[in-house]
This record gives C-alpha cells, sequence and structure tokens, in this order.
C-alpha cells in the first residue's frame, strides 16, 4: 500500500483536522531472527513479507463493536506488544506542544476500554516516515520522525503508576538524507539491521552498532509505499519500477534486479498519485519464492515475479467486476492473492497529487481473489464487497476483517456519508459472513487505513475519529 498512509499523512492529515477545527562499516553478526515483536502484530502489513495475514483468529460473524475512544488523531498503524498493550502510529489533529495540526504522535491504549493511556509527541518534518514503522522484540515502536532520525518509543508506568512513553532510544540518520526529503519507512532485516527509504529513494540500512550503509536510486523515481523484506534481501517498489535489492557487508544496498511496470501517466480516482499504489507482497513457495505487485495500467494488472531473478512467474488483469485500480497491497496466503480495488475512493482532494482522470468515479469496490500455479494466474472468484479500509486475512480462521460501506448508492457516491459496516469474507467462497454497522462516516471515515487482531481475537482499526475494538 503506497500510504493511504505517506500520503495521507503528509496530505489528508492536515486538511482533516483543519476541517474538524472549523466544524469543532560492516553488519553485525547473524541473529536467530529479526528483532520484531509478537507475530502478526508488530507490523503495519502483517509481517516482513507483508501479507497483510495473521496468525490470529478474528472475532468470526458475531463481531461487534466491544468498545471505543477518541484519541485526537487518526491512526495508521496499530500494533499490539507482547504485554497485550496496543500501540498506534497516529497524526494528532492538533499538537500541544507547540501548538499545530498534523503531529506525529505514539499512542498507548487500554486492551479493554481502548482510551488513550499515554502519548508522545515525535518531532515534526515534511512527513511522518512512522507511518512505515514497526514494533521491535523489546515492545518498543521503531518510528523515523521528522529530524532524519530513527527513534525507538519505549513504555512503561511512572513514578505514580501511570503509563508513559519515552524514547529509548535514538539512531541519527539524517546526514544521509538530501535536503526536503523524508523517510517513508522502516523495517528490521535478518542480519540485525534496520532498513529504511526516504521518498526521494535514498535506500539505506543502518546495523546495531550504527553504521549506516546507503544508495540512491535514479532521480526521476521516488517511493511512497513500504519495504518488505525476506532472508536474501529486500523488495523496493518506486513509481516506475520494481526493485530486488540486497545489502553488502558493508550494509549498503545494492539492486540485485529491476524490472519496470505500466505507471501509468495520470492519477486514477480512488488513488493517490500515478503510479503502483501497492506494497510488494512475497509469497509462493518457501514463503518468498514470488513477489506480486499491481501495476497502474488502464485495466490494471497483477504481476508476479521470481523473488531470486525478476522473471514474470504470471500477469493477468487484476480485477474482471471491480473498479479498475487500487491504492491497497495484495493479501497472500500459500499460492493465493487477495486485491481489494479503491477505484473510485473520496479521498479528500488534499490527499492527491492533482486532479485525476476521470475527474470523479463512483467508488464501486470490490475484492478479488487469484491463485497462482504452474499453469499461470487463475482468477477464483471476485466480490462486490466495498471495502473502505485495508483488510486483514486471518490464516486461523480462514476470513477477510476489514471496515466496508454498503451497497453502491443509487447515482453512485464519490465519498461516503452514511454507515460504516465491521465486514468478514470468507477466504474460500469470497461469501459475506459479517457485515454489522459500527461507525457513520465522516466521523468514522476508515480512509483504506489498516486494522489488527489481537491473540484475544480483538480486531483493532482506527478511523478518521476514532479507534473501534471489535470482539466476538
Amino acid at each position: 500500500m503506497r500510504s493511504s498512509y505517506s500520503g495521507i499523512v503528509r496530505r489528508v492529515f492536515p486538511a482533516v483536522a483543519a476541517a474538524l477545527l472549523v466544524a469543532a562499516g560492516p553488519a553485525s553478526a547473524s541473529p536467530e531472527g529479526p528483532d520484531i515483536g509478537p507475530a502478526g502484530t508488530a507490523l503495519i502489513h502483517g509481517d516482513l513479507a507483508s501479507t497483510d495475514s495473521t496468525p490470529h483468529p478474528g472475532p468470526g460473524p458475531h463481531g461487534h463493536l466491544a468498545a471505543s475512544s477518541v484519541p485526537g488523531g487518526a491512526c495508521s498503524a496499530t500494533f499490539i506488544a507482547a504485554d497485550g498493550l496496543p500501540l498506534a502510529l497516529c497524526t494528532g489533529f492538533v499538537g500541544p506542544t507547540p501548538p499545530e495540526v498534523a503531529v506525529p504522535t505514539v499512542k498507548l491504549f487500554d486492551p479493554v476500554s481502548a482510551a488513550p493511556l499515554a502519548s508522545l509527541q515525535l518531532p515534526k518534518g515534511g512527513l511522518l516516515g512512522g507511518v512505515y514503522g514497526y514494533l521491535d522484540g523489546s515492545d518498543r515502536v521503531v518510528v523515523a520522525d521528522g529530524t532524519g532520525a530513527i527513534d525507538k518509543v519505549a513504555h512503561r508506568r511512572d513514578s505514580t503508576g501511570r503509563w508513559e512513553l519515552f524514547v529509548d532510544e535514538r539512531i541519527e540518520i539524517g546526514d544521509r538524507i538530501p535536503p526536503g526529503d523524508a523517510v517513508t519507512g522502516v523495517a528490521p532485516d535478518y542480519q540485525g539491521r534496520i532498513w529504511f527509504a526516504t521518498t526521494g529513494g535514498v535506500i539505506g540500512t543502518v546495523d546495531a552498532a550504527g553504521r549506516i550503509g546507503a544508495t540512491r536510486l535514479p532521480a526521476d523515481e521516488e517511493l511512497t509505499n513500504g519495504l518488505s523484506l525476506r532472508r536474501e534481501g529486500a523488495s523496493v517498489l518506486t513509481t516506475r519500477a520494481l526493485y530486488e535489492m540486497r545489502a553488502g557487508h558493508d550494509g549498503v544496498p545494492s539492486v540485485v534486479w529491476r524490472q519496470a511496470y505500466d505507471a501509468g501517466t495520470v492519477r486514477k480516482p480512488g488513488q493517490l498519485g500515478p503510479g503502483s499504489g501497492t506494497t510488494p507482497t512475497y509469497f509462493g513457495p518457501g514463503g518468498d519464492a514470488w513477489v506480486a505487485i499491481v501495476d497502474d495500467a488502464p485495466r490494471p494488472q497483477l504481476i508476479v515475479y521470481r523473488s531470486a531473478d525478476g522473471s514474470v512467474v504470471c500477469r493477468t488483469p487484476a480485477f474482471g467486476t471491480s473498479g479498475p485500480g487500487t491504492e491497497n497491497s495484495p493479501m497472500a496466503w500459500g499460492n493465493s492473492l487477495i486485491v481489494p480495488s479503491t477505484y473510485g475512493f473520496g479521498y479528500p482532494p488534499a490527499a492527491t497529487s492533482g486532479p485525476s482522470d476521470p475527474p470523479q468515479a463512483a467508488f464501486t469496490g470490490g475484492m478479488t481473489r487469484i491463485d497462482v500455479g504452474a499453469d499461470g494466474c487463475h482468477r477464483v472468484w471476485e466480490t462486490d464487497d466495498r471495502m473502505a479500509s485495508l483488510p486483514r486475512l486471518s490464516r486461523a480462521d480462514g476470513l477477510i476483517y476489514g471496515l466496508s460501506y454498503g451497497p453502491l448508492p443509487v447515482g453512485g457516491g464519490i465519498q461516503q456519508v452514511g454507515p460504516v459496516y465491521f465486514a468478514a469474507v470468507d477466504f474460500g467462497t469470497g461469501e459475506r459472513r459479517a457485515h454489522r454497522q459500527v461507525g457513520v462516516a465522516p466521523l468514522d471515515e476508515p480512509l483504506q487505513l489498516t486494522g489488527t487482531i489481537g491473540p484475544d481475537r480483538s480486531y483493532w482499526q482506527a478511523t478518521v475519529g476514532r479507534m473501534l475494538r471489535v470482539t466476538p
């Protein structure tokens, strides 16, 4: 997913806030695995392969809203620490120190009531890179702030017993970031390093000793999606091409292969800008033999490449009956991919890179499953579900969870105003298994943000105005 995080943080949240205010060296020795938090709850896209899946069962067909809160901002990512406490990367509508809008903030929530327990404002820059942060093995939120540093934010009780958030460690990488550029995301690898990527195309790593290695991709390519990691390297998608990269002993990433894709020349309605909106997804044999993206052709194509050499496994139209475009990344399970359509989704104009062509379109929605095999790509099912959040696939109960709108209004509809539903769709058949109202837009506009499923089956989902907790 291209930021329906980075673009939103950079452009949407200031507009939403204003509207609300008016209305109201050598690498270290290889560890056993990445320094990462609990499985399924430590990354925006579920895991380092960006499968947008989880090992935890969700609320199931009878899920209902059990708790909610108004955190004072919209949260682009929610993690659940090993101690059971949810933490989120949010953009506060108003920051107290000093007073300003669109303030990058880490928030801690009560695991039952969803009430905010603590908040930490981070330095503001051109972009909150933390939209693609993660939770490390010490329950710290690892996030790039606006000053060109990677912060590790921990939580604890203070001397009075109240919860607090604090920066436990800070890694300076600002000297590797050109003026006007900003970090879009960070992710840990299997060699104990932290990878980082900037909007301007700087790709780098920092090891446990603080040694940095960095390289820059071609100047006419930007990076607005997250990083996906596997044991052998990283997948990086720019506005023009997909890269497989690998870091050497000095930590400097190099290109293993590059594949250009049809990036389009105009912004489609329901996308933030030209180019693919998908974070690359590793999947297939061995868990990472293939990597998938959706391009930005007039009729977008799902393209599956071999991770080792970039050769094409198969390609097929991403959608049959759904809208022709997406800002959301494919979910993956085994050899299967699930792709939601966002074509026509009504992002606020301030979120986008300019006018779209056509100027507007109905948000038809839709979601499809495509299986990949030796004989190519094959569509298994396609639904008309109007998913308004980036869904999360449970490998434990076989359901795809998210927030959705109701049926397309007569005459179409650009920006939804009305009921918002908790939805669950069967992975095997595409059958809708849950559709229960949990909110009302625009307060609960899901804005294509992503949710998280905890070990207790709670589904946590942020909207523009609230944090929701849905339980069985």
